[in-house]
C-alpha cells in the first residue's frame, strides 16, 4: 500500500499541486475540520459510492489516525483506484483545516 505523511502532503498542497483528499472519518470527526478541499464519504459508504471516484485520477485517503483511511486504500486498490494512505492521519495534521 503506497503511504504519504501528512506533512509530505501538506507540501503538496501547498506548492499548489492539484491534489484529490478523501476523508473517510464519521460526520462528526469531519465537522471538527477537514482538509481543506476533502471529499468527504465515511469509511462505511465507500462502496456504493465509488461512482464519485474517477479511477483516472488518484486520491489521498485520509482519517483520523490512519487506520480506516488504510482499509479504504486497500479496498479502492482491489478495485483498480490510484490511491495513497495518509499514515497517521488527521492526528499528525498541522496544517489548516476547514470546517
Amino acid at each position: 500500500m503506497k503511504e504519504i505523511t501528512a506533512e509530505q502532503l501538506a507540501e503538496k498542497i501547498k506548492s499548489g499541486e492539484k491534489v484529490n483528499v478523501v476523508d473517510v472519518r464519521e460526520d462528526e470527526e469531519v465537522a471538527q475540520g477537514k482538509i481543506p478541499g476533502a471529499k468527504h464519504i465515511p469509511l462505511g459508504e465507500v462502496p456504493n459510492r465509488l461512482d464519485e471516484l474517477d479511477k483516472d485520477k488518484h486520491y489521498y485517503m485520509v482519517c483520523r489516525s490512519g487506520g480506516r483511511s488504510g482499509n479504504a486504500t486497500q479496498f479502492l486498490s482491489e478495485k483498480g483506484y490510484d490511491v495513497t494512505n495518509m499514515a497517521g492521519g488527521m492526528l499528525d495534521w498541522k496544517n489548516e483545516v476547514e470546517k
